[in-house]
């Protein structure tokens, strides 16, 4: 017990100085000699090198005091982004033709989507259909069209 309690105390110690250390270590002993160099960082003088490394700490300190909201702490930003994005429901600019991979479709509302994933539907024509689009559960969008049995992914271009 006796040896116990120093070895945590020097554990604490040590992890609690652990960002100390690392930002008064220079960025070359960070990286290492060979990363420095293929980085080319090697080439900038002394006041380069200190203009870098405080942009450096300040990225680092910006991202350190970021503040932090929703109950995804940050960590998953893509899906907190899909969670609070809401449907879209509008109608087709024009003539719906089917479904392709890269093809533009024009909503009602003004947004444009593009067809991102694969999904080809051939044959399928109709006019001004209604469309919903709704959030995947892991980020991205999905696409349905009135009256189609079939659901793309897309990206919204405008």
């Amino acid at each position: 017990m006796r040896t116990t309690v120093p070895m945590i105390l020097a554990a604490a110690c040590a992890f609690a100085s652990a960002p100390i250390l690392a930002q008064t270590a220079t960025l070359q002993s960070r990286m290492g000699d060979a990363q420095f160099q293929a980085a080319g960082l090697h080439k900038l003088d002394g006041e380069e090198l200190h203009a870098l490394e405080q942009w450096i700490a300040s990225q680092q300190s910006a991202t350190r005091d970021a503040p932090v909201s929703g109950p995804f702490d940050g960590r998953h930003a893509r899906a907190r982004d899909a969670a609070e994005a809401t449907p879209v429901n509008s109608t087709l600019v024009g003539r719906f033709e089917g479904f392709a991979r890269g093809r533009t479709y024009t909503l009602a509302n003004g947004q444009v989507w593009q067809q991102s994933g694969d999904a080809p539907q051939v044959g399928g024509r109709s006019e001004a259909p209604a469309v919903e689009i709704t959030p995947a559960r892991l980020g991205g969008w999905w696409m349905r069209v009135d009256g189609y049995n079939a659901r793309v992914r897309v990206e919204r271009v405008r």
